[in-house]
């Protein structure tokens, strides 16, 4: 089963070297990384995914507790939590039909195109890999040149009783949410 692991680190030099040393040394698989800055000057997030049955996610969790510098391990995977990533591809597009097929794609996906050429497309998508997956298993058959792929990101969502607005007010945060579902 695919799980996503949140870690906050101290901002330290080699913490990433450490965190990819503990999964290499027990022959466990990172599957997608992303490291990144927090609000805290000093602490950094990553967000990982591997695989594994329970108990292997388990150990992991414990193994990853254990390393110096280590703030807190969260396995966002059994709770509310929103996953994102981004892919980059560049496309075939030829003149006519081959063009207006990658069009309708990426309105249809809500992708964006961010760079154009006389015979391509650059096209960005962000959403959850099964979305990403999709779009790309569709852009085969046209060609794609080149792909480059973020990691996962992910963060645990809000809890259900403060999302609630007070009267007939709505928070950013939800119409965000309301326009996305």
């Amino acid at each position: 089963m695919r799980h996503t692991i949140s870690l906050l680190v101290e901002n330290e030099y080699g913490m990433l070297s450490r965190v990819a040393g503990l999964f290499s040394a027990r022959g466990y698989t990172i599957d997608t990384l992303c490291v990144g800055p927090t609000l805290d000057d000093g602490v950094s997030r990553m967000t990982l995914t591997t695989h594994g049955h329970d108990q292997i996610i388990e150990q992991i969790i414990k193994q990853l507790r254990k390393l110096v510098k280590v703030i807190k391990v969260t396995d966002l995977t059994e709770r509310a939590h929103v996953e994102r990533e981004m892919v980059m591809l560049t496309v075939n597009a030829e003149r006519g039909e081959p063009r207006q097929e990658v069009l309708s794609l990426v309105e249809i996906f809500r992708a964006k195109v961010v760079d154009v050429s006389t015979d391509s497309f650059i096209i960005e998508l962000t959403g959850n890999a099964e979305k990403i997956e999709a779009f790309i298993d569709l852009l085969r058959p046209i060609g794609i040149r080149e792909i480059v792929r973020t990691g996962t990101v992910a963060m645990t969502r809000v809890a259900a009783s403060r999302a609630q607005p007070k009267g007939n007010e709505e928070t950013f945060s939800q119409l965000t949410l309301n326009e996305k579902v």
